[in-house]
């Protein structure tokens, strides 16, 4: 009996997959069957408006490309190179993309916004499980469908990609010795948000996160994230030089007090965000939902999410995606919270209640959270409107090769506890993409949108996309 439990145990051991007892599941373990390629990338944009300005959803979350001017038009072009071979021990990607943007307001307005700049400008390699990235590269931080959300409450889409270099482990890397099942990420990054406002120049940007998921191969999936976000240094014109030295660093490096300031002593050096993601991703064979929960500090002490003196502040959000039937390939929701923001003091009489937290606002970087004007974060709020109590839903998919993507969104704003006013807005947008073969391959693009209410006014507007996408070489 005990040898036929000893060769039961055996074979039991022999007949599990040699999968299940990798104790370090990395891709590199697995075969490269993969080819680098390079391609090209050409796109003209143009768009018209019967209002003020571009509705917002035409301009918001393109990585600051579409103007928000009524009139306007872009062209881009340039070649990529993306990073396609996970199971090799080192990979590399880079792109080189130069945008020319132009328009100008109502006839008669004098209105004009003429530019060119680089949208991509970067090279990134991994080796092995390091990631280290230079220039100017686009990146999305958050949960959920980027085509379809309303943006990331630290980090979207919605502003000009900014000059940095970054270390760290973008893809969520397995703890050795669990199998798979529980994974980190994390990194460290310096940026220059070169915009040169008015007030302060040269600011400069600190960014480190850390995040971790348990499930692994499990349908079932919890992550966390924790990141840390400064604007520092730079010089003002009302208070001279900010600190741009390796003390004033490592002062907005740990958040504490520093400079030769007042509001640096009494608080931190530089403007600081923090920001708390927590995740849940249920996934099956071709489909996942997934239930997010954002939210973002300027004021301390630092608490876990859901335990923080602003916990009415927030974005909830769900996000499904499926790739069985094309007609609807995903489907999100959002809302989002920010009137509460701890208060509507921060200090009376002599007491610090450490409310009214006037988010993506700060009395020194007049700019706030924002590049080149764009908000870095949610466009929804602003610096000088950042109580929002919004819903945001999108639907995408592919109908018979035309894709297809619909938003509508409905947002009350209430602008500051220091200076209240309430607008209100609802928007829509209507995109629909066609690659038409016989057309060289082109692929043409039609959106729809429109703003109505008091917020940005009312107004309709449509978009033309021409885009041309190719292959140079593989190798």
């Amino acid at each position: 009996m005990k040898n036929k439990c000893l060769y039961s145990i055996l074979l039991l051991a022999v007949s599990l997959s040699a999968e299940a007892w990798n104790w370090w599941p990395l891709p590199m373990a697995q075969p490269d069957t993969c080819r680098d390629s390079l391609f090209y990338v050409g796109q003209i944009q143009a768009h018209a408006s019967s209002g003020a300005q571009a509705p917002s959803l035409m301009w918001h979350n393109t990585d600051g490309n579409i103007s928000r001017q009524p009139y306007a038009g872009t062209f881009s072009a340039g070649i990529l190179k993306p990073a396609t071979r996970p199971s090799r021990w080192y990979d590399y990607d880079f792109g080189v993309v130069l945008n020319g943007r132009f328009g100008g307001g109502q006839p008669g307005s004098g209105q004009k916004d003429i530019t060119g700049y680089f949208s991509q400008l970067y090279a990134h390699v991994r080796l092995y499980i390091v990631d280290i990235t230079a220039g100017i590269r686009p990146q999305y931080w958050g949960a959920g469908d980027r085509e379809l959300s309303s943006g990331s409450l630290h980090f979207s889409n919605n502003a000009h990609p900014i000059p940095q270099i970054s270390i760290g482990f973008e893809r969520w890397t397995p703890i050795p010795g669990l199998f798979g099942y529980a994974e980190v990420k994390g990194g460290i990054t310096h940026g220059w948000l070169g915009d040169n406002s008015e007030v302060v120049k040269g600011t400069l940007l600190h960014h480190k996160h850390i995040g971790g998921r348990i499930g692994g191969k499990l349908p079932v999936n919890i992550s966390y994230e924790f990141h840390h976000m400064a604007q520092w240094g730079g010089y003002s014109t009302v208070y001279g030089d900010l600190g741009n030295n390796l003390s004033a660093y490592k002062s907005t490096f740990l958040a504490r007090s520093g400079g030769s300031m007042q509001n640096d002593q009494l608080n931190a050096q530089g403007n600081h965000i923090a920001f708390q993601q927590l995740a849940l991703d249920i996934k099956g064979e071709g489909w996942k939902v997934s239930a997010y929960w954002q939210i973002i500090q300027e004021d301390g002490p630092i608490a876990f999410i859901g335990t923080t003196m602003n916990r009415r502040d927030g974005l909830w959000g769900v996000s499904a995606t499926q790739n069985h039937w094309p007609f609807i390939q995903g489907f999100t929701y959002e809302f989002l919270h920010t009137t509460d923001q701890s208060g509507p003091f921060h200090d009376r009489d002599g007491c610090v209640y450490g409310g009214a937290d006037s988010y993506y606002s700060n009395s020194i970087y007049r700019q706030g959270w924002t590049y080149f004007g764009n908000v870095i974060g949610s466009p929804l709020l602003t610096p000088d409107n950042s109580r929002v109590r919004a819903h945001h839903a999108g639907l995408r998919g592919d109908i018979y090769g035309f894709r297809y993507r619909a938003i509508v969104q409905y947002a009350d704003y209430y602008g500051r506890y220091s200076r209240p006013e309430h607008s209100r807005n609802t928007a829509f947008l209507l995109e629909v993409k066609k690659q038409v073969p016989k057309a060289w391959g082109l692929d043409f693009g039609l959106s729809l949108s429109g703003d109505f209410g008091s917020r940005y006014g009312n107004s309709f507007g449509a978009m033309v996309t021409i885009t041309k996408r190719g292959l140079i070489t593989q190798w």
